[in-house]
Parts: structure tokens; sequence; C-alpha cells
């Protein structure tokens, strides 16, 4: 029996369908953007599970959104496989904190910084900080986003409207627009779009018009940018389970979050940290403009 045949046979299946907590997860509401330690059941970012193989050692990546949730899943995972971080985020710094401590436990440098994203000009000065804290950058992460559920078109204000583009998808354009000058060939942008891109929710109107524009800009930025070396790609998750769903949707979608799709439960931030790490490695070097779709088998055709 060959090394490698003998490391399968010893592999541990899991079932996807009880890997993780299914529906119901209790009602539940938090304020918006949501915290971490409030979240039942606990959220899975790969703290005990994630083992790094040297796939971004010396790279500098910005992580929008990196608090909690997926963003914290991808910082763990990136800091494991040899990448410092900057953390951008609003205003959680106790989630922050808690990113920040297992980057610093891999052996890896957290910069944090707290802040609108909403905001051009925190935009720039994210950037910059990347720069000049990490010595460069040539991972860029935009994943912080902002959703609220309403029922009716009407219950959407126009400010609510202005907002959710300014932090969905201006700020994407913000960001990208000042880096471009700092990444190199090689460098890499993962956004994170949504299977509400291919299939919106009828309470997230707002949010899931973003979340297509991500899509297009995204395969846009890919073309334009192909000449200079920089890859463009992005991921579409299906139902994740983050402190964004109890601090934007109603206690009773909260409690059955995920059970409509094929695999009958939320995805947990961990699941999908390894797409953003093969996004950002040599292992998808001829990937741009592509959307890795990982939605608990959610169609998206």
């Amino acid at each position: 029996m060959t090394p490698s045949t003998t490391q399968a046979t010893t592999a541990v299946l899991q079932n996807p369908l009880t890997k993780y907590p299914q529906p119901p997860y209790g009602e539940q509401e938090q304020d918006t953007p949501g915290s971490d330690a409030q979240l039942t059941p606990k959220a899975d970012h790969g703290e005990t599970s994630y083992k790094g193989s040297g796939k971004l050692v010396g790279r500098k990546a910005l992580i929008t959104g990196g608090d909690s949730g997926i963003g914290r899943a991808v910082a763990i995972a990136f800091a494991r496989e040899g990448a410092d971080v900057l953390i951008a985020y609003l205003n959680e710094d106790d989630d922050a904190r808690e990113t920040a401590r297992y980057v610093e436990e891999a052996g890896r440098k957290a910069v944090l910084v707290p802040g609108d994203i909403g905001e051009e000009a925190h935009c720039r000065q994210l950037v910059q900080r990347a720069v000049d804290e990490l010595g460069g950058l040539d991972i860029l992460v935009n994943n912080a986003a902002y959703q609220m559920a309403h029922e009716s078109l009407q219950d959407i204000t126009a400010e609510e409207l202005d907002h959710t583009f300014r932090v969905n998808i201006f700020a994407m354009f913000h960001i990208c627009k000042a880096a471009e000058e700092h990444l190199k060939p090689g460098s890499t942008v993962i956004n994170t779009t949504s299977v509400n891109a291919y299939k919106p929710n009828a309470q997230l109107l707002a949010y899931a018009a973003t979340k297509g524009a991500i899509q297009n800009f995204t395969a846009n930025l890919a073309q334009v940018w192909a000449e200079k070396g920089i890859r463009v790609n992005c991921v579409a998750p299906g139902p994740v389970w983050t402190p964004l769903i109890p601090a934007t949707m109603p206690p009773d979608k909260t409690s059955t979050f995920g059970q409509d799709v094929p695999l009958k439960r939320a995805g947990q931030p961990a699941e999908l940290a390894p797409a953003y790490v093969f996004l950002a490695s040599e292992d998808s070097s001829y990937a741009t403009g592509s959307t890795v779709q990982i939605t608990g088998g959610s169609p998206t055709i």
C-alpha cells in the first residue's frame, strides 16, 4: 500500500448534512452590525480545524469585515498559510481583537483598523495602512457588507439604499482603485458576492442588487487588470451562519435560516475559508473573473 493510499484510507468522512447544527437555531435578535460573542449556536471559523500548508507565506492581505463571520475565518486561514493581515471592521472591537489573537497565535502580524468603508477617504486609508504597516499589499479581500430585511419596498428609505450601495459596492470600487498602484503581477483580489446575485431573496432587495453588481464588477475588473497580471475573482456564499443574520433578519427567519437549501442547514464560515485560500494562492493561477459558488446546494441557474 502506497503512502498516499494509506493517508486516504484514514481520512474521516463526514456527512455534510449533519456536520454542523441544523435549524431551528432559536429566535434571536442583535443590534446591527452584530456580535459573534452573542451568536447561538456559535459559528465555526476554523479555530481548531484549519491547518495551513504554507500557501501564502510572506503575503500581505487586507480583509474588510474581518472581525467575524467569513472575514474571521479567512483571516485565520490566511495567517495559518503564512500571511500577515490587516483586519478592517466597523466598530466590533471585541470581535476584531479576537480575530487578531488567532492571527498572532499563528505567528503572523495583525493590524486592526476600525471605520466606515462607506466613506471614500477611509477606503484609501485602509490601503495606505496596509502598505505602511504590513510592508505591502498583494491580497485584497472585499468581504464587508450591509443588509437589512424588509417586507415592502416602501420600508426601504433612500438613506438605507444609499448606505447599502456605499458599503457593499462603492467601497469595493474605492478600495480597488486605491490598491491598484500597490498591486504587483501575481497579486489577487477576492470579492464576496452571494447566491442572491443569482437567486435574490425578496426581503433583501437592496442587498441582492449590490451582490449582482459585485458579480459584474468582478468580471469586468478581471478583464481590465488581466494585462497587469492581477487576478480578480469572487466567492458566492449561500446562507452562512454569522452575526449579520440575527442583526438584520426577523427572529423567525433567523431560527429557520438555511433550512431551505438541499443540505438543510446554514453553512459555517470555516466551510468558506478554503475557497478564499485557493483564490489567493498560486493554486488558482489560471483563474480570473471566476466565481466559486458555495451555496449548500442551492441552484444558481
